[in-house]
């Protein structure tokens, strides 16, 4: 059966990038007029997902007006944390928001909505992880080895804390805990699980998927594979999200719907959609979100325009 369900981790506080996160939940942060989360969404659309799970902490009004709205359910879902989920759409395709009062983690995250996986596989995703990786591959190579777990890698990066078997298609250790090998490979935040590792996952508690993995590594149960194919940007800290917008071109740098007056200077910024620069403003590698208001004696270098105040004065390396 083709996987056709996704999780998308979008609970987190967001802390590397505040505070742009004091307004937005991380996944809503725009990336080129577009919320991170939709670009996850999008990505998983592509490898042919045609359900989405979402779970949600900080700021979880903010993620009423995401997606479209749909006619109640007959049967309200909920997650086993007792707490009503929400039920919307994107794209045609069915989303479930599951609010975590308390932060669950990701392996919390997962067995909270182990009666929405059932009993299929489901492709996890982290929201702030933009990628054009070949996902189909992914879902493939989980397919066909039957791990309960199958973890998407890179070959270089940072953050390399994956040991591999000789074959490579198998994880036997993760940032050494296990004492079996170094790090070669840098893990995606993308992976897939099989509906019996929710068993690996205790009940009612807050706890990551790490130490689940690491019993399935043990064991040879760890499934990976190498996905060096296209781009892959984790987008949780500011000099990646200011990185990102300079050197990806994802639609138009200057939203139609901005309005930029003549006598306005921009050099590789990008305006969001309802935003205003006003003439005689100067924006040097800067963001300004949608709505946002630049005054016309601003100069602003490397800067994140995100209130609802107008923005004015002279700033280099600012959130304003």
């Amino acid at each position: 059966m083709p996987l056709r369900q996704a999780f998308i981790l979008g609970a987190g506080l967001g802390t590397r990038l505040r505070p742009l996160t004091e307004r937005l939940p991380k996944p809503l942060v725009p990336l080129f007029h577009r919320p991170l989360a939709e670009w996850a969404l999008a990505a998983c659309c592509g490898a042919g997902i045609q359900r989405f799970a979402v779970n949600t902490h900080h700021l979880p009004q903010a993620w009423e007006n995401f997606g479209d709205a749909v006619q109640p359910p007959t049967r309200p879902l909920a997650g086993a944390n007792g707490t009503p989920a929400l039920a919307r759409s994107w794209q045609g395709r069915e989303l479930t928001l599951f609010h975590e009062p308390v932060l669950l983690e990701t392996g919390g995250a997962l067995k909270n909505i182990a009666r929405w996986i059932g009993s299929e596989s489901v492709l996890v995703h982290n929201a702030d992880i933009f990628s054009t990786l070949p996902l189909e591959r992914l879902i493939q190579a989980h397919a066909d080895t039957g791990m309960p777990v199958t973890l998407a890698l890179r070959s270089s990066g940072d953050a390399k804390h994956i040991a591999l078997d000789a074959s490579g298609s198998h994880c036997i250790d993760i940032r050494g805990r296990l004492g079996r090998g170094e790090g070669t490979h840098v893990f995606s935040g993308i992976y897939c699980v099989s509906p019996e590792f929710l068993d690996l996952l205790p009940a009612d508690e807050k706890i990551s998927v790490i130490p689940a993995f690491l019993n399935l590594a043990r064991s040879g149960l760890l499934g990976t594979i190498i996905l060096d194919e296209g781009l892959w940007l984790d987008l949780g800290d500011r000099a990646a999200y200011l990185q990102a917008h300079r050197e990806l071109q994802l639609g138009p740098a200057l939203h139609p719907d901005a309005i930029i007056e003549a006598g306005a200077c921009l050099e590789r910024s990008v305006v969001g959609p309802g935003a205003v620069v006003r003439s005689g403003a100067m924006l040097r590698d800067s963001i300004v979100w949608p709505g946002c208001e630049v005054a016309g004696d601003a100069v602003l270098d490397t800067c994140v325009v995100f209130s609802s105040i107008p923005v004015s004065g002279i700033h280099r390396g600012e959130d304003l």
